[in-house]
C-alpha cells in the first residue's frame, strides 16, 4: 500500500503546534498518516513518546500525564475510535483535558470496505461520548484546526478531537 498524495507542509506544522501548546508526551498506535509527526516527536529529546497496543490505553496515559503535570496528545486512526469509548468516561467524569489527532479512513476514495463503518461513524461516536470534534477537510485548515483543538482541550479541561480528512491525507491504494 502507498499513500496516493505526496507529503504536504501541514505535516511539519503539527509538530510545531504540539510544542507551542506545551505537549510533552505523545502516544500513538502506529499509522502512516501520522508518520512524519511521530518521527519528529521521537527525534525531540524533550518529548516522551510511546506506542500503544490499542487506543484504549492512550486515554489513561494522557490522563496520567495531566495528573503528573504534563500535557499529552494521542495520535490515532479513525478505526481506533471505537476502542476508546469506555475510557473517555474517565476524562469526562474527572474533568481531565484529552487531546487527540485522528487521521480519517473510510471516506474519500477508500478502497477497504472494512474501514467504512468506523470511518463514517467517527464524528458522531465521538460527539455522543462528549468529545468536541473539529475537522480539517482541506490541507490549508489542518494546522489551525489542530492548534484550536489543542488550546480548547487544555484551556477548558475537555476532551477534544481534531479530525484530519482522508481527502487531506490521501486515499491508500494497492499496487
Amino acid at each position: 500500500m502507498q499513500a496516493a498524495k505526496a507529503e504536504t507542509p501541514w505535516r511539519e506544522g503539527l509538530y510545531d503546534v504540539l510544542k507551542e501548546v506545551g505537549v510533552r508526551q505523545v502516544v500513538y498506535v502506529p499509522d502512516a498518516g501520522h508518520a512524519t509527526l511521530i518521527k519528529q516527536c521521537h527525534d525531540d529529546p524533550e518529548m516522551k513518546t510511546g506506542y500503544l497496543t490499542n487506543e484504549f490505553e492512550g486515554v489513561g496515559v494522557c490522563a496520567g500525564a495531566w495528573l503528573g503535570g504534563e500535557r499529552a496528545a494521542m495520535l490515532m486512526q479513525s478505526s481506533g475510535v471505537g476502542n476508546i469509548i469506555n475510557a473517555l468516561g474517565l476524562v469526562r467524569s474527572c474533568g481531565i483535558p484529552f487531546f487527540t489527532i485522528v487521521t480519517m479512513r473510510g471516506e474519500w476514495g477508500e478502497f477497504n470496505p472494512w474501514q467504512l463503518p468506523m470511518g463514517q461513524a467517527t464524528p458522531a461516536v465521538l460527539e455522543a461520548a462528549g468529545v468536541i470534534v473539529n475537522r480539517a477537510a482541506v490541507a490549508e485548515e489542518v494546522v489551525e484546526v489542530v492548534r484550536a483543538s489543542a488550546r480548547l482541550a487544555f484551556s477548558s479541561y475537555a476532551p477534544v478531537a481534531a479530525l484530519i480528512s482522508q481527502r487531506v491525507i490521501g486515499a491508500k491504494v494497492f499496487k
